[in-house]
């Protein structure tokens, strides 16, 4: 089995493959002062749980992806790797690792490598062109050409970061459940809260996606050529507003990591 790693700025989902298959999957929060050895308890604890594997933690696990915006994390989970899992072969998204997806922004290494092993999935799964929006910590647009060229994108506060932003900076305003409200026109503060937030983010992504489409295909081209993936823990939030997402695929970053490690570990 396979075991991946998508490591974000406030969570952590790993994944479990059989051969294609996702089969166990755990989301946690991403902690940078988290140690070497407390990830490999954790980690431990974690597939401990699941019938397939056994005791020790290496049974069962024949290779190991990993991508990390974390700087620190990545640090200590390349120490992970090499104490409690030297056998296995280990795919670390840097530089130099091939990912098969062309990156034509002006300074590729500032690109992010979720994004880049998102519209490697994205490519591998439905062609292109296509655009992923990615709903984390931040929401992020991520446009694919026809070719398979990650081509650019756009970057806004994630959800979660408005409705912090507003219980923090609203003197008559608090934190608030992220839940659709009954209606588009609140009756009291919360709903109000819960409108403009949900389906303010509807708007925003319908809008940004639609603008991304014209630029993709051209003037010649046409927009609804180009598949729109939604992905991310909040994507829920979103899809039953959005009139422009036509995929949901939460695990979208993880199979990117398997095409990459199946990309790499022959190399190695």
């Amino acid at each position: 089995m396979l075991l991946t790693i998508d490591v974000g700025n406030t969570q952590t989902v790993l994944g479990l493959f059989d051969g294609e298959e996702v089969i166990e999957h755990w989301r946690i929060s991403t902690d940078p002062r988290r140690t070497a050895d407390e990830w490999a308890v954790l980690l431990q604890g974690l597939m401990g749980m699941h019938p397939l594997l056994g005791v020790e933690l290496s049974d069962g696990i024949e290779g190991i992806a990993i991508c990390a915006t974390v700087p620190s994390v990545l640090h200590e989970l390349r120490e992970v790797t090499r104490r409690y899992y030297g056998d296995v072969p280990a795919v670390l998204v840097e530089p130099g690792v091939k990912t098969g997806v062309p990156v034509i922004t002006d300074n590729p290494k500032e690109v992010g490598a979720d994004r880049v092993i998102n519209a490697a999935a994205a490519v591998e799964l439905y062609g292109g062109p296509a655009i992923v929006v990615d709903f984390g910590t931040a929401t992020t647009y991520d446009a694919v050409t026809a070719r398979g060229e990650y081509a650019g994108g756009a970057i806004a506060p994630g959800i979660e970061i408005s409705v912090e932003a507003l219980g923090v900076k609203g003197a008559m305003l608090r934190k608030i459940e992220l839940a659709r409200p009954r209606n588009v026109i609140g009756k009291n503060t919360v709903e109000a809260m819960q409108s403009g937030i949900i389906f303010g983010y509807a708007g925003q992504v319908d809008g940004v996606v639609a603008r991304m489409k014209r630029e993709l295909v051209g003037p010649n081209g046409n927009p609804s050529d180009v598949t729109v993936i939604a992905t991310g823990g909040l994507a829920p939030m979103v899809l039953g507003e959005s009139t422009e997402i036509d995929e949901h695929e939460p695990w979208l970053t993880l199979i990117g990591l398997r095409l990459v490690y199946e990309r790499n570990v022959s190399r190695m």
